[in-house]
């Protein structure tokens, strides 16, 4: 029997112990070697507790990454802290930085975490990215002296290309587009025209893969998910999941337990996939503290087959649980039951629907 595929979206619950940890190294008060051991062991764990959940495919759940968005800018002098501000509905915020001159480039790639992933995993691997759109806010709106927003897009999707090969050249078996500005996206311009901005940006990207790679790229989407708060869960899903399905990538994973109404959205995914695509619906709500049911698993699968062809289908948690290396909001053992749920549900709808 085929399994329906499963798998994480990215981030899991960092140790308070490794938080401490990377906040004194980034003060200078740690080594580099003794840093490298916390992440060693933290990523060790990491890997085996997510094998044992029966994941058929791993992650190392981003315990290294600052964040899942500003990695590719650890380090680079030509930034200013005061770029734009994304308010989130409990009231708190995150800024990203501006860039200040050109040429812009990446100080990480995403592929360079895979080798320490690959010395404790005995599963593929997958590894997510940051998108080239979101990098692309980094560019301030009244310009770069010497630097035109022209040049900085050459440079963005060259970086963001790079970005995506160094996953594939490190032994990533799927890459993971994290697209999570794209409902916000509908917020900030109802228009859509920031929306159909942003995916021509993407798709530029996808240009640089053979058709093969590009069944091995997703991209995945939700209304932000950080300290348990959203940032745009109040705009109708359905405005953005036809446009959202014109990106040239074979998976999307798409956030769905916390929707508020998931047969309209199933609807829509239903009515828009094309031939070579799978969506991995989320059946993890992350911003919930209770641990679902691997009984409540397999029934927001049996909805989601309703609508979405089963050999098209794939599951998957709504956000990453920790999306911010200071996000306390969830603990690891709650992360990792719930995925525990989401892995035993799957295996339980697969029988029913006898792939």
């Amino acid at each position: 029997m085929n399994l329906i595929p499963t798998e994480s979206v990215g981030s899991v619950p960092r140790p308070k112990a490794l938080q401490e940890a990377m906040t004194a190294f980034s003060q200078g008060n740690l080594s580099e070697t003794e840093m490298n051991k916390h992440f060693d062991a933290v990523v060790k764990d990491t890997i085996s507790r997510m094998e044992q959940t029966g994941s058929p495919i791993v992650s190392d759940g981003e315990q290294t990454k600052t964040s899942f968005v500003t990695y590719p800018l650890d380090g680079l002098t030509n930034l200013a802290s005061d770029g734009i501000l994304i308010p989130f509905e409990d009231g708190h915020a995150r800024q990203l930085p501006r860039i200040t001159s050109g040429p812009f480039h990446y100080s990480t790639y995403a592929g360079s975490y895979l080798p320490r992933a690959k010395k404790f995993a005995t599963r593929p691997l997958k590894q997510a990215v940051i998108s080239a759109s979101a990098m692309s806010l980094l560019y301030p709106q009244d310009g770069i002296a010497n630097y035109s927003q022209e040049q900085f897009i050459t440079d963005l999707v060259n970086q963001s290309a790079a970005d995506i090969r160094s996953c594939f050249d490190n032994g990533a078996l799927h890459v993971q587009v994290d697209f999570t500005e794209a409902r916000l996206a509908i917020k900030l311009d109802p228009s859509k025209a920031l929306l159909k901005q942003f995916i021509d940006l993407n798709n530029q990207v996808l240009t640089r893969f053979t058709a093969e790679e590009r069944q091995r790229i997703g991209f995945h989407t939700c209304p932000g998910g950080d300290h348990d708060s959203t940032h745009s869960a109040d705009v109708d899903y359905t405005e953005l999941i036809p446009l959202f399905l014109t990106l040239n990538s074979g998976n999307f994973y798409m956030q769905m337990a916390n929707e508020q109404n998931p047969a309209k959205a199933l609807k829509h995914i239903g009515e828009n996939i094309r031939p070579n695509q799978r969506v991995y619906v989320g059946v993890i709500d992350v911003i919930n503290a209770e641990i679902e049911t691997p009984e409540q698993v397999y029934e927001r699968i049996m909805t989601a087959a309703e609508y979405i062809p089963v050999n098209q289908l794939g599951t998957t948690d709504d956000c990453g649980f920790s999306p911010f290396s200071d996000d306390l909001a969830t603990s690891r053992d709650t992360a990792f039951a719930k995925i525990t749920a989401r892995v035993e549900g799957t295996r339980m709808a697969s029988e029913k629907l006898k792939l």
